[in-house]
This record gives C-alpha cells, structure tokens and sequence, in this order.
C-alpha cells in the first residue's frame, strides 16, 4: 500500500508540472479586423489580445528585447484557378524595458517610439493598429470579393541566441499567434 501511496504522489507531481507547463505558454489572438478605404487607398484597422506568459514577460521586463511581426496577406479568390495574390503588408515592431526610465517602449522604427509606464499598456497599444495605411488607391476593384489574413506574432529568430534556443526547446517560451481569416467587399470612401 505504501509503494502506491509513493506512486499515486508522483504521478500527481508530474500531472500538476505538465499542467502549469502547458497552461504558461502565451497567446495572440485576433479580435477583429477591417480594411477600411481611404482617399490614399486601405487602411487597416485591428485588435489583437495578447499573452506572452509569465516566463516571456519576466525576459522583456529583464531587458531582453521583443520583436514583433504584423503580417497582412490580401488575395482574390477564382474558381478555376489558385487565388490571386493581390498583396501583402508586413510591419515590424520592437517591444524593450529600460530599467533607468522604468518604462517600456515600443517602437516601428527609428523614429515611431512610444513609450509606457507598465507592460500592460505597451502591450494593449501593441494589440491596437488604427489606420495603417496598407493598399495605394486603384489595388482593389470596387465590387469586388476579397479574402484576408492577418497576424501578429512574436519572432522569436529575434532573440538573443540563448533565448531562440529556450523558445525552441521550452513550451513556456512559445506563444501561439492564431491568425484571423475575412472575406470583404472593396468599396469606395465616403466623401
């Protein structure tokens, strides 16, 4: 009796370990999305939310910088034929801690930086896009029936080599990037 008391104990300590393994891994999920036309073209409007788990939100708050890509993929769909590919947009974002400033800052590029008091907001502005122009006026025929998928995920080939080595071999390092699949019209905008 006492060799399946030991035994009952361990599998329970190994069940508890795979479930908190399983249950740390993080997740950006599409909300919703729309292409909206403008006078220049479409612009994207998106919401994403997003859950890094506990283990990547220690390495951004540590110092270790975050890379993120957003990924539009637009194509027409035909009956006779592989859809169309109309085109694609992509934008990369980087998501750092400075210890100093106690603030985080995410940025597009050289010059589109915000910065945040807490990793909650730089996360929520990072799940947020508000018209991003991504389409110059004439790539959509009005009328016309269009497929979309957009994305945003973590790119972990980013990391610093030790840590790419972590999100390959660790499931508390991945985060699951569900991508967001719509069919739309292309209309005109309003004036």
């Amino acid at each position: 009796m006492h060799c399946w008391a030991r035994l009952l104990k361990a599998s329970l300590a190994v069940a508890l370990c795979l479930y908190l393994a399983l249950a740390s891994a993080g997740s950006i999920e599409p909300v919703k999305a729309a292409l909206v036309p403008t006078e220049e073209g479409h612009a994207l409007s998106a919401e994403f939310a997003i859950d890094l788990g506990p283990r990547v939100e220690e390495a951004v708050t540590h110092g270790i910088a975050l890379y993120f890509n957003l990924e539009l993929e637009l194509t027409r769909p035909r009956k006779y034929w592989l859809d169309e590919h109309i085109a694609g947009h992509s934008l990369t974002y980087r998501l750092s801690y400075n210890p100093l400033m106690r603030q985080y800052r995410l940025s597009t590029g050289p010059l589109q930086q915000m910065n945040f008091a807490s990793l909650e907001q730089a996360l929520r502005a990072l799940g947020r896009i508000t018209s991003l122009p991504v389409l110059e006026k004439g790539r959509l025929k009005i009328g016309e029936t269009y497929l979309a998928a957009l994305r945003l995920a973590l790119d972990k080939s980013q990391l610093p080599k030790p840590f790419q080595l972590d999100a390959l071999a660790y499931r508390d390092w991945q985060v699951e990037a569900k991508v967001l699949n719509w069919q739309f019209q292309a209309t005109e905008a309003a004036k």
